[in-house]
């Protein structure tokens, strides 16, 4: 029997919550700004009344763990560590990169090969590579950080035939010329999770609630004044 999962994102603006229940998704999100801590728990409980299941119905919990904005991982992790201990169940961390590829890759059935890249702020983003056969995703390279300049030279050498996420709406500039096919308003969210943490179950990949961790990339959070005068300047100077 496929596994019955609730999942939980709250790395962007949208807070999304979803279940893998009997080999389909079921997904509720909402454009909440900063208000993710005060609408996630009332959207898992609606989710779950409206699947007329208890908490205890689900074989884990998994939640979107980065990389992203770090208070919203944080707060992920929190609560699906909270709910699963209420519960005694499993969580499983899944890759907010890999669910915006699974997502992508809806939007371009034909790829092949998918660089899901996201706006890490500083000029700098997160990305990864995928592949993606028979609606199988896998890793070819883990989440890393690079320069928003580094974007096109990441593209030539992993060789994606499709390239996903907002970092092309933050840095149009940097795959500019580059003849690929795009995906900018792809985005992972809970449903993406779902599907994925179902397979990392299904595999053995869920963990205790207390080993459970965001996945941070990054050390740091802000540019120094230098830093963002730099940035400021390079800004004005395009313009």
């Amino acid at each position: 029997m496929p596994p019955t999962l609730l999942a939980i994102d709250t790395a962007t603006d949208i807070c999304s919550v979803a279940l893998a229940l009997d080999e389909r998704i079921v997904e509720h999100a909402e454009s909440v700004g900063q208000k993710h801590s005060e609408r996630i728990l009332p959207m898992v409980h609606a989710l779950l009344r409206e699947a007329d299941l208890q908490l205890a119905d689900c074989d884990a919990i998994a939640f979107g763990a980065g990389p992203g904005a770090f208070t919203g991982l944080r707060l992920a992790c929190g609560v699906a560590q909270g709910l699963a201990f209420a519960a005694g169940k499993p969580v499983v961390a899944v890759g907010n990169l890999a669910a915006l590829a699974l997502a992508a890759s809806t939007m371009a059935p034909g790829a092949r090969r998918i660089l899901a890249a996201i706006d890490a702020r500083m000029q700098e983003v997160y990305w990864a590579c995928y592949s993606i056969a028979d609606g199988e995703l896998t890793e070819l390279s883990e989440p890393a950080l690079a320069s928003a300049g580094e974007l096109a030279g990441i593209c030539g050498r992993s060789a994606a035939d499709l390239v996903a996420g907002n970092a092309l709406q933050a840095f149009p500039e940097a795959i500019a010329g580059l003849e690929l096919a795009t995906a900018p308003q792809a985005r992972a969210s809970a449903g993406g999770i779902a599907a994925l943490g179902a397979r990392i179950f299904a595999a053995g990949g869920a963990v205790s609630p207390a080993l459970a961790s965001p996945l941070y990339v990054r050390d740091r959070v802000a540019l120094t004044i230098d830093e963002r005068r730099a940035a400021a300047g390079a800004r004005a100077g395009r313009s």
